[in-house]
């Protein structure tokens, strides 16, 4: 196969007669473009700062802001749906979800990729106070209409959706799950992520569209597959197991940030409680036990006084009475420096 290059008007040159040419000639037909792309973008220090620059606005609480991407990963069933739907309905509808305030209605797309249509909309409703500006798109909807399967790691369906959120003036979007969602990535490929779907978020988030990915968590408690996922992400909100678990068509779970860009201080770990009321949820909170958080932090893998205060934001002494506590309660021991949970 040729290869052609091409210089002055435009006019295609064959690749063997660049030998006859010399260095500097090749030099400089490389950097001659028709089409100067980075040139424009480049600053000065004075241009940089003279740039009027809008202020991204949160759309809930201080640490989600427009354009951001996050994650929301927990094992499965703690209640990751659960949670995603009701910031998705507080957003839509302008109303606070648990201490997190939200200030403007914003639009949203919900997007899931596993649940059976009626249970999706049962929970839609059970989680609506009011109309709000929220849109949905089930993968069984996509199947029932077009007799085609949702899989948004397809380019083609990417575009779509990119311009249905402009079209639509989007502000969040919502992915449950990405198993489900973006079958033709390899889960634990970081390449195939980073070409098949960070560009794709890196585009939403120049257009000022917010993207909120939910993941599986493997069985130690982080996120199942590549970390790559969270290298771009402006906060990650991890859940957990809570004692007194609801065996209902509930939830209860504790939430905690893993990450968080937004705001200076993380906000405080939750105690969740979504509990059926006739047909509706109703939706109760309080600021978790520091024990069970430490607790479930030694069960991470963290096991020694400077890690676990740094990982928590607590001094080490506030650790140090944390550990003695949890020996005297008889699932800790303490050996050395290092703390370790009974076996039951």
């Amino acid at each position: 196969m040729k290869i052609e290059r091409r210089s002055g008007a435009g006019a295609a040159t064959p690749a063997h007669a660049s030998s006859n040419r010399t260095n500097d000639e090749n030099s400089t037909s490389a950097i001659d473009s028709p089409q100067e792309i980075l040139a424009p973008a480049i600053l000065t220090d004075a241009e940089l700062a003279a740039l009027d620059i809008p202020v991204r606005p949160s759309l809930l609480g201080e640490w989600f802001k427009s354009g951001d991407y996050g994650i929301i990963y927990g094992r499965r069933g703690l209640g990751k749906s659960w949670l995603a739907m009701a910031i998705a309905r507080a957003l839509a509808e302008a109303r606070n979800c648990g201490p997190w305030q939200c200030q403007t209605a914003r639009r949203v797309i919900f997007a899931d990729g596993e649940m059976s249509l009626d249970d999706f909309r049962d929970r839609v409703h059970a989680l609506s106070e009011r109309d709000g500006d929220m849109l949905t798109l089930s993968h069984q909807t996509v199947f029932d209409r077009k007799r085609k399967a949702l899989c948004l790691s397809d380019l083609a369906q990417q575009n779509e959706l990119t311009k249905l959120c402009e079209e639509r003036k989007v502000d969040v979007l919502i992915l449950d799950n990405s198993a489900c969602l973006f079958r033709d990535v390899a889960e634990n490929d970081a390449d195939d992520f980073r070409d098949k779907i960070e560009g794709w978020f890196l585009d939403l988030r120049r257009r000022g569209i917010a993207v909120i990915l939910v993941l599986h968590a493997g069985r130690n408690g982080a996120i199942r597959g590549t970390s790559k996922r969270e290298d771009a992400a402006f906060w990650i909100l991890r859940l957990d197991e809570a004692s007194g678990r609801d065996n209902g068509d509930g939830a209860r779970f504790i939430t905690r940030f893993a990450k968080n860009r937004n705001s200076p201080n993380d906000p405080p770990p939750l105690d969740w409680h979504f509990k059926p009321d006739g047909d509706k949820i109703v939706i109760t909170y309080r600021e978790a036990d520091s024990m069970m958080i430490f607790r479930q932090w030694i069960e991470d893998g963290l096991n020694t006084c400077s890690e676990l205060a740094e990982e928590m934001g607590l001094s080490k002494g506030t650790v140090s009475k944390l550990a003695k506590r949890g020996e005297r309660e008889g699932w800790l021991t303490i050996k050395g420096r290092k703390y370790i949970v009974n076996e039951p």
